[in-house]
Order: C-alpha cells, then sequence, then structure tokens
C-alpha cells in the first residue's frame, strides 16, 4: 500500500506543472473572467473593460473575454482611421513591447499556451531546421499585409476575418452554447476559417508553436522590442563559450539567445553551463558583487570564529584555567548564542556552532517569501475578477433591452440612393407597428431574408415601418451593394423598406454610456436579429433566426 501512494506521490511530483505554466493558466483565466458567457446566450460583454486592451492575443469575440485583443484592435482603428495612425493602439503594444516584448508570447498568451498543450501529445515531432527558420518570416509579411495594408484599403480587419483561429474557436463556442442557434447563419467564410483551424491545431502537434512561429504578427510585433525590453533573457558575452547548447535546446527559430524569436520562456538558463544566461532585473534580487562584498564582511566582523571552524567539523574548541572554568562556562552561556553543553574543570568546551546564513540563503530564504506573498495577492485578484464579472457585473455597460420595454428614440442616417441620404427617427413611427431587422452584407441568411422584410413592407405600407440596420463597420459600400444586389435579384427592385447604418446611441439615462442599437436592442452575438415593436412603442419580440415570408407574417399579425 505504501508503495502504491509512493507511486501516486512520485507522479504529481514528475508532473506538476512549472511557475512559467501556472503564470499562462493563470492569465488565460484573467482574460476571458466572464465564464458565464460560455454558458448563457447574452451578448458579448462589453462593459468597460473592453476598452482595455490585454497584452496577448484573446479574440474580442469570446463569450468569456473581458478585454479586447490588441491585434484586433490595431486592424479596426486602421480600418476606420481613413490611412491616419492610430496612435492610441500603436501606444498600447509599444508600452507592452518596452515592458514585456515576446514575454507576453512565452508566459501571457492563451493561444500559445493551447499549443504547448498540444505539441505534449506524443507523437513524431518535426524539428526545427533552416527551412523552419526562413518560414519564421511568413509572419512578418502577414503582418504587413493583413495587419497593416489590407484593412486600411479594404476597411476589413483582414487577418481576424480570415486567419486568426482565435475568432473561430470564439465562434465555435457560440455555436455549442445550447441556449443559441447560429448554425443558419454559417457559410463560405466559416468553413474557411474552421479549415485554417484544423489546421494550425494538427500542425501543432507535431510542430512547436506552429502558429506563433510561422503565422502570428503580433508575436512579429512583440518581436521588434526584444532588444530593448524591461523584460526577458539576457546573455552575458563575457560568460558565453559558444557552445551552442541553449540554441539546440530551444524549439523556436532563434539564432541566438534574447533575438525576435526567442518567446522568453527562460528554458536555456538551466542548460548554459558556465550561467552566462540570466533574466534582465536579476540584479535587482541578487548581486554577485554584494554578496562578495557580504562575505568579506562576516569575515572581518567575526575573525576568531572563522579560524576556529574546522573543514568538515562545526565545533569550536574554548581551553579555560581550571580554577575558573565553571564562571566562564556560566558567562559563555550567557553571552554566547552558539555554545551548547556544559564545561567541568580541566576540560575543553565544545559546543555546535550555528553557521550563520549567506547572503545568497538570505536572498533565496526573502525571494520565497516574496514569492508566496505574490501568488497569494493574484489568487485574491483573479478570486475577486471571476466573483465581480460572474456574479456582481451582469455582462455589459449597458443591459440588453427585454420584452415590453419602451424602445429608445433614435435618429439614424437612411441609404436613399444619394449622397447625403435620409434620416429615420424612431419617434416619427408612432402608431405603427415597426420592425427593426440586424444584417451585414457578408451574411448570407441575412441577405436572403432582405426580400421577404421588403414584401412585408409593401403588403403593409400603412401599419408596418421596415428598416434594416447594416453593421456598425461596413466592409464594403453598403449602398453600392444594395444597388448592385437590386439589379440582380427582381425581388430587391423598387425596395419599400428603409436601410440605415448601425449606429451608436444613448440608449439610457446616462449620456456617457453609449452602444450600438444592434447591441443595445438585445443583439445575441450574431446577425442577424430581427426585433418587432408594437404600435405603442414597446418592444414586442426578438428573434435571432432567419425567417421567410410567412414566418414573418405569423410574428408580425398579433401586433397588427
Amino acid at each position: 500500500m505504501n508503495a502504491f501512494f509512493s507511486k501516486i506521490k512520485n507522479w504529481f511530483i514528475n508532473h506538476k506543472p512549472s511557475k512559467r505554466r501556472l503564470i499562462q493558466v493563470y492569465t488565460a483565466l484573467l482574460y476571458n473572467a466572464n465564464i458565464k458567457g460560455f454558458f448563457t446566450a447574452s451578448n458579448i460583454y462589453t462593459g468597460n473593460t473592453k476598452k482595455a486592451c490585454v497584452p496577448g492575443l484573446n479574440c474580442y469575440s469570446c463569450p468569456g473575454a473581458v478585454g479586447s485583443c490588441p491585434l484586433g484592435s490595431l486592424q479596426n482603428s486602421l480600418k476606420s482611421s481613413d490611412t491616419k495612425a492610430p496612435f492610441y493602439v500603436i501606444g498600447i503594444l509599444a508600452l507592452f513591447g518596452i515592458i514585456f516584448a515576446r514575454t507576453i508570447c512565452g508566459f501571457l498568451c492563451p493561444v500559445g499556451l493551447g499549443q504547448e498543450l498540444l505539441y505534449k501529445i506524443k507523437t513524431p515531432k518535426l524539428k526545427k531546421s533552416r527551412v523552419t527558420m526562413v518560414l519564421s518570416y511568413l509572419k512578418y509579411v502577414i503582418l504587413i499585409a493583413l495587419v497593416f495594408i489590407l484593412p486600411i484599403f479594404l476597411t476589413s480587419p483582414t487577418f481576424c476575418q480570415y486567419i486568426c483561429p482565435a475568432g473561430t474557436i470564439s465562434g465555435i463556442a457560440q455555436l455549442a452554447n445550447p441556449h443559441t442557434d447560429f448554425f443558419g447563419y454559417l457559410g463560405t467564410l466559416f468553413t474557411w476559417k474552421f479549415a485554417v483551424l484544423v489546421a494550425v491545431i494538427i500542425s501543432s502537434i507535431f510542430i512547436y508553436r506552429f502558429f506563433c512561429r510561422f503565422i502570428c504578427p503580433l508575436g512579429a510585433i512583440y518581436g521588434f522590442f526584444n532588444k530593448f525590453a524591461l523584460l526577458g533573457v539576457k546573455l552575458d558575452n563575457d560568460k558565453c563559450t559558444d557552445c551552442g547548447l541553449c540554441i539546440n535546446h530551444c524549439k523556436m527559430d532563434i539564432r541566438h539567445v534574447g533575438d525576435h524569436e526567442c518567446i522568453e520562456c527562460g528554458e536555456c538558463i538551466a542548460v548554459c553551463p558556465t550561467k552566462a544566461i540570466s533574466w534582465k532585473g536579476s540584479k535587482i534580487f541578487l548581486r554577485a558583487t554584494a554578496a562578495e562584498a557580504a562575505g568579506q564582511a562576516e569575515a572581518t566582523e567575526a575573525p576568531a570564529l572563522n579560524s576556529l571552524v574546522q573543514s568538515g567539523t562545526v565545533t569550536t574548541v574554548i581551553e579555560e584555567e581550571p580554577e575558573t572554568t565553571s564562571e566562564a562556562t556560566s558567562e559563555l552561556k550567557a553571552e554566547s548564542s552558539f555554545c551548547v553543553g556544559k564545561a567541568t574543570n580541566n576540560e575543553t568546551v565544545a559546543a555546535k556552532v550555528k553557521t550563520p546564513l549567506t547572503t545568497a540563503e538570505k536572498v533565496k530564504r526573502r525571494n520565497k517569501w516574496l514569492e508566496i506573498a505574490a501568488w497569494s495577492l493574484a489568487s485574491l485578484l483573479l478570486a475577486f475578477v471571476l466573483i465581480y464579472f460572474n456574479v456582481i457585473d451582469k455582462g455589459s455597460g449597458i443591459l440588453p433591452y427585454k420584452n415590453g420595454d419602451k424602445c429608445p428614440d433614435f435618429t439614424v442616417r437612411t441609404y436613399d440612393g444619394t449622397e447625403e441620404g435620409g434620416t429615420f427617427k424612431m419617434s416619427d413611427t408612432q402608431g405603427k407597428v415597426v420592425i427593426l431587422n440586424f444584417w451585414a452584407t457578408w451574411c448570407g441568411p441575412c441577405v436572403a431574408e432582405i426580400p421577404h422584410f421588403n414584401e412585408l413592407q409593401e403588403n403593409y405600407p400603412d401599419d408596418v415601418v421596415v428598416i434594416a440596420f447594416h453593421e456598425a463597420n461596413p466592409t464594403e459600400d453598403v449602398q453600392q451593394y444594395i444597388n448592385a444586389t437590386k439589379a440582380n435579384k427582381d425581388s430587391w427592385s423598387d425596395y419599400s423598406m428603409l436601410f440605415a447604418q448601425d449606429e451608436k446611441i444613448v440608449i439610457s439615462d446616462i449620456a456617457s454610456q453609449q452602444t450600438s442599437l444592434f447591441y443595445g436592442l438585445g443583439g445575441k452575438g450574431a446577425y442577424p436579429i430581427t426585433v418587432i415593436v408594437d404600435r405603442e412603442g414597446k418592444i414586442a419580440h426578438f428573434e435571432s433566426n432567419s425567417v421567410n415570408y410567412s414566418q414573418l407574417l405569423k410574428l408580425v399579425t398579433p401586433f397588427l
């Protein structure tokens, strides 16, 4: 029985997570603290913390995300900046880079954690080579093309939209939610992104950090700061013998310690035979010169004690005159904490000496307590964050409207074929049933149901007002899209319904709180969404599925 429990104990000891792994899991939980979002049908969290970027790659649209992805924020700011530099987002990235650089990749990125866990699956592995070193530059091409150039000219977050596997995982999390039904919204784009995700997952099993090494633009950005960052690993060239053990041990495509491909994981420190690799900032905790100086000071303060300590022993020999032995022994007991035992006439006084702690040992003990304190504070912070986002905060800076709530008044610009466009004011529709449809050009089910809404408007012109709101950040000219589709589809000819742009409006009594109509009026994280407002101006129904004409008529008839 003892042998059985001993084996279990040894297994846990051999498989206990490293400090780096614990930090990776910790940050993944911290980035996605809105855990209830994975189990409810609530909106994507849009509270105040979403205005801030987390350091690592973590999709904004993840049901649990409480912060923004710096890469997505950069693309969104570029696509809406009209070629002007988005200084705020660039400044945040620069700040993260100057402090952490690719230490973020090694310690603070959930996508990196996922890849490392996949790589642990026991299979044949593809080792790094000159080919992988060349391919490692692909991420810089992706950075320039899909993050900086195309978002400006296509007004679309192209990397997030077409490549990023984190966003696809977020979409799958929404599909798996039992309270939602988004399968009708899937199209060619999702199929492509799902294929990319599968390719990344399979590749990560055989190739260490496949996505980080060859694709991730965020790692490419942080790599520029590796040389100047405050945190990370450093190489002492005076101690280095160019043995190459660090490069051979590293699974990344580095050419030397701390270069732009280094994720600052610190695993090379243990394999360096000359201790030439260390953490930046380590001198704050222990300096060799300080230890040496402390050692010299100890030798100066206690020369007699050091001279009496013999090699391999910790005893001190003290000789006394026979007539004063007893008195001397008493004094020694009172004055010295090192002496143990009793003195007798004409006998030596032998006592075990408690060896003083060296400076290195004192620092080690201090660091141990600092580490305990740091993990304790971190645990309290995580507990507070989890309680706040899952119990105290209800999931959004502004709660969505519910059935029976008075629909807020708002005014938005409409598309009418002219450059200036028209306007739509909600309060001007009093006495009519208003149908608010939220759609996007890239959403196949949205486009397919538009003719049914137009047919309803034509059949009930005096009782119904139908207006379709396009997503707040269109990827193309909506008016041109409507005109082109109208020319190609008879059902769109001479449409009677209105088209407008989804915009941020104030929908609460606090003027500083704003949100888009889509999220404010009960959007569930995906298009299409249809909101029916009755003749009294109250929200009567939310529909999160695409509809045909008969279904739409059935929904509206009770309010006509």
